[in-house]
C-alpha cells in the first residue's frame, strides 16, 4: 500500500511538472507564518546548503495542539493524521525561512517521536503520515532517510514531534 502511495506521489509530482508551492496550493496547505518560540530555540538553523529544523509537535488546523498516546486515546490513524499536520508546520518553517518552498532540493534525514504506550509497535506507520505530505509536496526530492521511535512523553503531550535535515538552494 505505501509503495503505491509513493509511485503514485512522484507520478502525479513529475507528471503536472508543477512546484512545490503550487503542490501545497493545490493540496490548500495553510503555512502559517510562526511567531517567535516561547523557549529558548530557534525553528530552523541554516548553515551552508543544509537547514536543521527543530523538532515540530502536531497541532491542528486550528491552532490545537494534538495530544495523547499512540496505543490509548489514539489509533495509528489518528497518529498518522497528527504526523501529517506536524509535516504542515514544517513546511511553514521552511518557507519562513528560505521564502519559498521552492528553494528545497532534497529531504535528507528526519527523526520521528511518537508519544506511546510501550506495547504500541506501530511508529513507522504513524510517521507515514508526514512522509506521505513530503512526497506530494516535493516528489521524489521528498523521500529521506527516517528513524521512527516511541517516546515516554512528549512536550505537552503532542503525539507526535518531528525534526529534519534539508538540502536546500
Amino acid at each position: 500500500m505505501r509503495l503505491i502511495a509513493i509511485l503514485l506521489a512522484v507520478f502525479t509530482f513529475n507528471a503536472l511538472a508543477d512546484t512545490p508551492e503550487q503542490r501545497a496550493k493545490s493540496l490548500r496547505l495553510v503555512l502559517n507564518e510562526k511567531s517567535k518560540p516561547t523557549s529558548r530555540f530557534v525553528y530552523a538553523v541554516r548553515t551552508g546548503n543544509l537547514l536543521f529544523i527543530s523538532g515540530h509537535i502536531s497541532i491542528d488546523a486550528k491552532g490545537n495542539i494534538i495530544k495523547g498516546k499512540l496505543g490509548d486515546k489514539l489509533t495509528t490513524e489518528q497518529g498518522a493524521k497528527a504526523a501529517r499536520m506536524a509535516g504542515v508546520s514544517i513546511l511553514a518553517t521552511i518557507k519562513q525561512e528560505l521564502g519559498s518552498l521552492d528553494k528545497v532540493k532534497k529531504f535528507v534525514k528526519v527523526t520521528g517521536m511518537v508519544n506511546a504506550t510501550p506495547d504500541f509497535t506501530e511508529h513507522s506507520q504513524v510517521m507515514n503520515g508526514f512522509s506521505d505530505l513530503m512526497l506530494e509536496v516535493f516528489g521524489e526530492n521528498g523521500e529521506h532517510a527516517r528513524a521512527a521511535v516511541g517516546m515516554a512523553s512528549l512536550p505537552l503531550d503532542a503525539s507526535v514531534e518531528i525534526e529534519a535535515i534539508v538540502e536546500v538552494e
